[in-house]
């Protein structure tokens, strides 16, 4: 067992205005004693998920979490290999999932950690479709959306982690499915890959109505609407919905990088809520931990079998963290966005 690693940490120093970038971190190299107390392990990142969540978290104001503090290493899930034990439950080479945060290497208590199997799954799975955007997807859709065959279901973020998700569990359940992304190429990954009805570019459309015009032809009204993007999309979908629908709120990424502490004006849909008898909903993946063996028992065997699309975009580098969180909020990834260390 090593006495001291060699640790490269990113702490979270600077609360941000708007977009999130280098200058709200500092890279301190610092060393890791080696020493273990019984029961811990070191853990060394090999991946390292980057989530919207993480945006919230650094808001000013209390959100369903108090505000990530100042001075500390950030918070993230990684999947790494265990590099020295004094854990029985834990062996050097096995490979875990942890909430370890932005850091090469974390001392962990060996609860903190989910041991993985690499012939069942790719170990990045867990950070995707078999960890909390899977959970997300799964309950928010089977529990808040209440869906049935038939059903006209829209996910906006559709190419993204969570609802590239959901789009795939809405057709299983029987729904038709149009998805709403950014840009034509997002757009043939919903309708050749994931095989969805139909997708919305809200790109292409330069005003609130032209948007809402494309998605009525598209759907032709709403039964679910799944939602990950919030703002203007949200203000074109609501006057669409279908009596008895189900909104699903389960993020709003358009108004994460600075809207959150001051937030553009919300849709004005109480109305329609009220005259098409709706519910809306919002959901937390936390809501769902300890139904997470129901939902791999149902998603791990799709998964392994081919039957699920789960895509990842990577990008190379501990370095690359803070712009790998920017990148989100710039479309730039379809699927689950992860960095490489």
């Amino acid at each position: 067992m090593q006495s001291t690693y060699q640790n490269q940490q990113w702490f979270y120093v600077k609360r941000p205005d708007g977009r999130v970038s280098n200058e709200h971190y500092e890279l301190r190299a610092t060393e890791l004693d080696g020493n273990l107390s019984a029961n811990e392990v070191i853990l060394r990142a090999r991946i390292v998920s980057v989530d919207p969540y993480i945006r919230i978290q650094q808001h000013e104001r209390n959100t369903y979490d108090v505000p990530h503090p100042l001075g500390i290493v950030q918070r993230a899930g990684v999947v790494g290999e265990v590099v020295a034990s004094a854990s029985p439950l834990f062996k050097a080479g096995d490979w875990v999932s942890a909430y370890s945060g932005w850091q090469l290497y974390a001392r962990c208590h060996h609860s903190e950690l989910t041991k993985l199997d690499p012939a069942a799954a790719p170990v990045s799975t867990a950070l995707g479709v078999l960890g909390m955007p899977g959970r997300t997807a799964w309950f928010g859709l089977t529990e808040a959306g209440r869906p049935r065959p038939g059903d006209t279901l829209l996910v906006s973020g559709a190419a993204g982690a969570v609802g590239s998700l959901v789009a795939q569990f809405g057709k299983r359940a029987g729904c038709r499915v149009i998805g709403i992304a950014g840009g034509p190429g997002k757009c043939r990954f919903l309708t050749e890959t994931l095989k969805l009805d139909g997708a919305v570019d809200y790109r292409a459309h330069a005003t609130p109505a032209a948007l809402s015009a494309a998605i009525q032809s598209a759907t032709g009204g709403v039964d679910i609407y799944f939602d990950n993007v919030g703002g203007t999309i949200t203000d074109a979908v609501i006057p669409l919905i279908k009596r008895r629908a189900r909104i699903i709120i389960c993020g709003a990424i358009s108004q994460y990088d600075g809207g959150l502490d001051t937030p553009d004006l919300g849709p004005r849909f109480l109305q329609h809520m009220l005259f098409q008898r709706a519910t809306i909903q919002g959901i937390l993946a936390r809501d769902f931990a300890h139904r997470m063996d129901e939902m791999l028992a149902i998603v791990a065997p799709w998964v392994k079998s081919g039957e699920i699309v789960f895509q990842e975009t990577y990008v190379d580098g501990f370095a690359q963290l803070p712009e790998a969180l920017n990148s989100l909020f710039e479309g730039k990834n379809i699927g689950k966005l992860l960095v490489r260390v």
